[in-house]
């Protein structure tokens, strides 16, 4: 046995998600170890293996599985021979993994989409606000950078994730971007062909020149911004996706003296027809990195982005758009004609050679040693 896969919990969809497929396809012959594993159907059930948690209540809640969660991966006895390497996609505590004295001259490697948000960046995550947290936090904090040592070698999905990285553990890391579905998304010349009727109906029903905000509803992703450059540059606005955050939203629509369209959730293609019919996509919220900018720029559509965070690294990358600096409506309009003006046709060219899913795979196997190809 080459190594073994390990993983939070799997979801049915998330960038997360994508990562641990890619590195699935690129080491076969590894199981993956989770939490809990909430996508049936993803993997071979014999090569997932979950930890206890998945038999209790706690999978459906996991705030109260968090303080737990530490403990599990520490302790965990694997059943697989001793294996060649450890490989973690970590964005809480998948990297203690490995840690028990049977494995501890395991080769350990984490792909960090950021260390736990609530212990070390709890402006940017809403249960690190909560008392209990608060707490808990320099108890947990000294646990997560402890174990943070014990990893032999560690790469991250962005420049923004390296420097918290950095701060929060002391350790030098590789930034490697992680996997955007670039070639099929530019497979399709007119992603409205392979829309449904309804799909189909909707997309015609739009407004001419709109700005598009997509993400699920939720407060942090700050779809309030999108509304705002609407407003200052005077175009329509569409917002795709749902949440506990719509009523609030719907709100801010109604006052807005622009036209707010709002479609709920959509497929995949459908948000790829949307991209391509947007004039632009606003991405206001700090994300550790951002798959939906590059998806947008491999389409020919120019972004806006926070001046935070992990996607303005992609942009910068790409050329494909532009930063926004502050929400005054001048800088707004500043931003946006900024990404107009930007070399779309630079942007899709490039999109594959720095986010594509075969240089993910060949950053993958170069890193993790023994790798093969």
């Amino acid at each position: 046995m080459a190594g073994v896969l390990v993983h939070e919990w799997i979801e049915s969809r998330g960038g997360a998600e994508r990562v641990l497929d890619e590195m699935a396809a690129t080491f076969p012959q590894a199981n993956i170890y989770c939490l809990w594993n909430d996508s049936t159907g993803r993997f071979d059930d014999e090569r997932v293996v979950e930890s206890w948690l998945s038999k209790t209540a706690l999978r459906r809640h996991k705030a109260m599985a968090l303080p737990v969660m530490p403990a599990v991966w520490r302790t965990w006895r694997i059943d697989d021979a001793r294996p060649d390497w450890i490989l973690a996609s970590s964005h809480l505590f998948a990297h203690h993994f490995g840690n028990q004295k049977a494995l501890r001259n395991v080769r350990k490697y984490a792909y960090v989409h950021t260390p736990a948000r609530y212990l070390w960046a709890p402006e940017s995550d809403a249960r690190g606000a909560s008392l209990a947290v608060r707490f808990a936090a320099p108890v947990f904090r000294a646990i997560d950078r402890r174990q943070a040592q014990r990893i032999d070698e560690i790469a991250t999905n962005s420049q923004f994730i390296h420097d918290r990285v950095a701060r929060a553990w002391g350790r030098e890391s590789q930034v490697i971007y992680p996997p955007v579905a670039v070639r099929e998304i530019q497979s399709v010349r007119d992603w409205r062909t392979r829309l449904t009727a309804d799909e189909l109906g909707l997309l015609d029903s739009l407004p001419d020149d709109f700005i598009l905000g997509a993400s699920r509803l939720v407060s942090y992703k700050r779809l309030d911004v999108v509304i705002a450059v609407g407003a200052a540059v005077n175009r329509p606005v569409v917002i795709a996706g749902a949440g506990p955050h719509a009523g609030a939203l719907h709100a801010m629509a109604a006052a807005a003296h622009v036209e707010v369209t709002f479609v709920g959730a959509v497929s995949d293609a459908m948000l790829r027809a949307l991209y391509q019919r947007a004039t632009a996509y606003v991405f206001p919220p700090v994300e550790d990195f951002g798959i939906m900018p590059v998806e947008a720029m491999s389409v020919g559509t120019p972004v806006l982005v926070n001046r935070l965070g992990g996607a303005r690294e992609s942009v910068g990358l790409l050329r494909g758009g532009a930063v926004i600096k502050d929400l005054s409506p001048g800088s707004l309009r500043v931003a946006f004609e900024q990404a107009l003006a930007s070399d779309l046709g630079r942007a899709r060219s490039a999109a594959q050679d720095y986010f594509g899913e075969a240089r993910f795979v060949r950053q993958l196997e170069k890193w993790v040693a023994g790798a093969e190809s």
